[in-house]
């Protein structure tokens, strides 16, 4: 992507800043996206990814940091949106201890050198000894041991709540015994969704290119495993894609059976509007994902309030998903659009209603 390219598209979906990182001794490649503070600073996680080149991490860096600012203000969260990236390979990285601590606190560094404007949490490819490398050069980390911890867990049970919201939409009850449900990923979030749907009485098919976590979910919940390349076509009630992006595309739809797809995956709809068109021909509803998915960012967020982490104000949020959802789809069905264009205009209002709020100054 060009420098050119790359101010067209921040200017095209108002981003505020897009900044590089290297660190030559740790060979640390890190971008950090921050779309949007009007609601608060930026918070998103880091993914970490052996990216097959730049542009494809850069991309996936803003695409990943506007989604974030939508699932905050969505979620009602006095947060803007960001999101970094690192290119290489975390494995890799993990043995050579030494080195792994001289990564991850020059990363710590350079998020401190941002001033506050962006937080960052856990995502693909890092693990909490990580994050707490980085809390020792900078305080704006969250997902902390000892504080809310792991968000993978919540992000699961908000994932579960919108599924219910779907079906109740769907079939009128909310009831999942007995729902064959099609997840796609078996990693830390998947399984603890695969857990919540077995003791509701679902059955799980489950694929993950990683065989042992596939089989993991087939010896401790039920779960059948399939071929990866097999999840898309698999008659199912429920498709809940739980990996990476864009698995909802010109190839997969034709392939879907199911009659939801609601997932803790970002960015699920390759192109939101051919995609949304052609779900919408087949009768299959879609939960856009920043509204279902946003369990583990209420939890973090709840580890910035001044009265310290409590779980309680954190879970009564994350129930608010199921609400939510129901809302989206409803509007979705009321207006004739489609389910992320409502998703998207409740962001935005919220977003456009305190930029105006944050307009007052009072005088003293």
């Amino acid at each position: 992507m060009s420098n050119h390219r790359i101010f067209d598209y921040m200017g095209s979906y108002d981003y505020e800043q897009l900044v590089f990182f290297q660190h030559k001794q740790t060979g640390l490649k890190a971008i950090t996206c921050i779309h949007s503070t009007v609601l608060g600073p930026a918070l998103g996680g880091t993914r970490f990814w052996n990216y097959n080149n730049e542009d494809e991490a850069i991309e996936d860096a803003l695409r990943l940091a506007r989604g974030m600012t939508y699932k905050n203000s969505m979620a009602g969260l006095l947060l803007g949106g960001g999101k970094s990236v690192i290119w290489g390979d975390s494995e890799a990285l993990r043995k050579d201890p030494v080195k792994t601590e001289a990564f991850w606190r020059a990363f710590g560094r350079f998020i401190e050198g941002l001033g506050g404007r962006y937080i960052t949490a856990a995502d693909v490819g890092i693990v909490q000894q990580d994050l707490v490398y980085v809390k020792r050069e900078t305080n704006c980390v969250v997902g902390l041991p000892g504080h809310s911890g792991s968000p993978s867990p919540y992000t699961a049970l908000g994932v579960f709540k919108a599924i219910k919201a779907c079906c109740y939409h769907v079939y009128g009850s909310d009831c999942l015994k007995d729902k064959l449900v099609a997840v796609q990923g078996a990693g830390t979030v998947a399984y603890v969704l695969c857990k919540h749907l077995h003791e509701a009485g679902a059955k799980i098919v489950i694929s993950d290119i990683d065989q042992a976590k596939a089989d993991k979910a087939v010896e401790d919940f039920g779960a059948v495993k399939i071929d990866p390349a097999k999840i898309y076509s698999a008659q199912c009630d429920i498709y809940a894609p739980c990996a990476l992006g864009a698995t909802v595309n010109d190839d997969t739809i034709p392939q879907l059976k199911c009659k939801i797809i609601c997932g803790a995956a970002n960015n699920v709809l390759k192109n939101a509007p051919a995609d949304a068109k052609a779900l919408k021909e087949k009768g299959i509803i879609y939960a856009p994902d920043y509204a279902a998915n946003a369990g583990g960012v209420i939890n973090v967020y709840y580890e910035l309030a001044e009265c310290g982490y409590n779980e309680e104000d954190s879970l009564r949020d994350i129930a608010l998903i199921y609400e939510r959802v129901l809302t989206i789809l409803r509007r979705a069905d009321e207006t004739g659009e489609f389910t992320y264009q409502i998703a998207d205009k409740m962001a935005e209002e919220r977003i456009a209603a305190m930029r105006n709020v944050f307009g007052i100054r009072n005088i003293k």
